[in-house]
């Protein structure tokens, strides 16, 4: 599908890392995924694979949760993504985020951005023009983990990506089943 000029439309999606654990003595960086993360994150896969959403290539921040999100998000796939582990996107803010995305080739019509707040919840606020009635409110409200944001624009590459250039086209917050008492 193509937009104004035949432009071709892109797809950024936004996960923000699932439910992390805070055990004593462990640095930030290497913070595992909690249970309710183990749990939230396969169902996030799930959402992205149900919607159509399941990306081109991902961009995926190297701290263990969110490394542990994108590998169980990307197992409930048919044919997991490409994905590239950036430093760079590990507390970046939304100049800092932008920047890495920039650098994805044109090729790609749909990008996955797994990373943490408040960076996405910023850049989603900050690329968002329009949206849902009430998604970009709840957004500004609450970015909980496991959210996903979609974001949709026209244009030939990804360095034209700017502020205000995307309509939040929708915004889930998938969470996994908790196991049965019994």
């Amino acid at each position: 599908m193509n937009g104004p000029g035949g432009t071709p439309a892109r797809r950024l999606v936004v996960l923000r890392h699932a439910k992390s654990a805070w055990p004593e003595g462990v640095p930030d960086h290497e913070r595992p995924l909690a249970p309710r993360g183990l749990r939230d994150a396969p169902a996030a896969g799930s959402a992205l694979a149900g919607a159509g959403r399941v990306p081109d290539l991902a961009l995926c921040s190297t701290a263990a949760r969110a490394r542990g999100t994108w590998e169980l998000a990307a197992a409930e796939w048919d044919a997991p993504a490409p994905v590239r582990f950036d430093p760079r996107l590990y507390g970046a803010d939304v100049p800092g985020i932008l920047e890495v995305v920039h650098e994805t080739p044109a090729e790609v019509g749909t990008l996955l951005l797994v990373g943490h707040n408040p960076g996405l919840e910023e850049l989603v606020l900050a690329l968002a023009g329009d949206g849902p009635d009430g998604a970009l409110d709840q957004v500004r409200l609450k970015f909980p983990t496991s959210a996903i944001a979609v974001l949709s624009w026209h244009g030939p590459g990804w360095r034209s990506l700017t502020p205000g250039a995307a309509v939040l086209t929708s915004l889930t917050v998938p969470r996994g089943r908790k196991p049965q008492d019994g």
